[in-house]
C-alpha cells in the first residue's frame, strides 16, 4: 500500500533513538524520581528530549516546541504520582505533550504550511545520507513532500493516529494509551486514514517493489 511504504519512507530515513540514550530499566528509573532522586528524572528528560519535540512539532507547535516540552516535562514530573506501574513512560508522556501543544497552539495545525511542517518533522537530523545517489535522493524528497501535503487534507484525529503510529514509531497499544482511545478506535481510525491518504498520494510514487503492504 502506497501510503504505508511512503509513510515508511519519510520515517525510516530519519530514525534516530530517543535521545541518543537508552533507559534500560523505566520503573526502576520512576521508583528513584518518586523517592526524590532528582537526577533520575533528569535521566527520563534526557531520554524522551527528542521524541517529544518530534511530538510537539508534529502536532502544530512550531517555534514554541521547545516551550510545550518544556512545560509538559513539568507537568508530568508533577503528575508522577498518577502514573501507573504498569504503564509505559513514552506514551504518557506524549499525551501530555500533545494537550500542552493543544492548549498552545489550538489552530496551528492546519494553519501551517507543508514546508514548516517538513522542516519540523525533518529536525536537525538529515533524512538522507550525504552518500546516497543524487537520484534515490529525489524519490525520497519527493515522497516526503507529498506525504506531507496529503497529511494536510487528513481530519485531525486521522492525522494524529497516523503521526503517532508511524511518524513517532508507536505501537498500537502505545498509540491507543497517548491519543486515550480504545485500541479498536486506532485501528479502525488507522484503516480509514490510510486507505484515504492511498486516494490521496500520487499514483506515480506508489512502488512495486518490496511486496505488498499491510494496513
Amino acid at each position: 500500500m502506497r501510503g504505508v511504504r511512503c509513510i515508511n519512507d519519510v520515517r525510516t530515513q530519519g530514525e534516530v533513538l530517543e535521545g541518543g540514550r537508552v533507559v534500560d530499566d523505566e520503573r526502576a528509573v520512576i521508583a528513584r524520581v518518586r523517592a526524590g532522586d532528582v537526577e533520575a528524572y533528569a535521566v527520563l528528560v534526557r531520554a524522551f528530549t527528542g521524541l517529544a519535540l518530534r511530538a510537539a512539532r508534529a502536532l502544530g507547535a512550531g517555534a514554541d516546541a521547545e516551550d510545550v516540552v518544556q512545560q509538559a516535562f513539568f507537568k508530568a514530573y508533577c503528575a508522577l504520582g498518577q502514573f501507573r506501574d504498569d504503564s509505559s513512560f513514552k506514551p504518557w508522556l506524549l499525551a501530555i505533550v500533545a494537550n500542552e501543544t493543544r492548549n498552545t497552539v489550538r489552530s496551528a495545525v492546519r494553519q501551517r504550511s507543508v514546508v514548516g511542517r517538513e522542516a519540523t518533522l525533518i529536525d536537525a537530523e538529515p533524512l538522507i545520507p550525504e552518500t546516497t545517489d543524487p537520484a534515490v535522493a529525489a524519490v525520497h524528497d519527493e515522497r516526503r513532500t507529498a506525504l506531507l501535503a496529503a497529511l494536510e487534507e487528513l481530519s485531525e484525529e486521522h492525522r494524529l493516529v497516523v503521526t503517532y503510529r508511524y511518524l513517532l514509531e508507536m505501537d498500537e497499544a502505545e498509540t491507543a494509551e497517548a491519543l486515550g482511545w480504545p485500541r479498536g478506535t486506532v485501528k479502525s481510525r488507522l484503516n480509514r486514514a490510510l486507505r484515504k491518504l492511498k486516494r490521496i498520494l500520487p499514483a506515480e510514487l506508489d512502488p512495486r517493489e518490496g511486496g505488498d503492504e499491510h494496513e
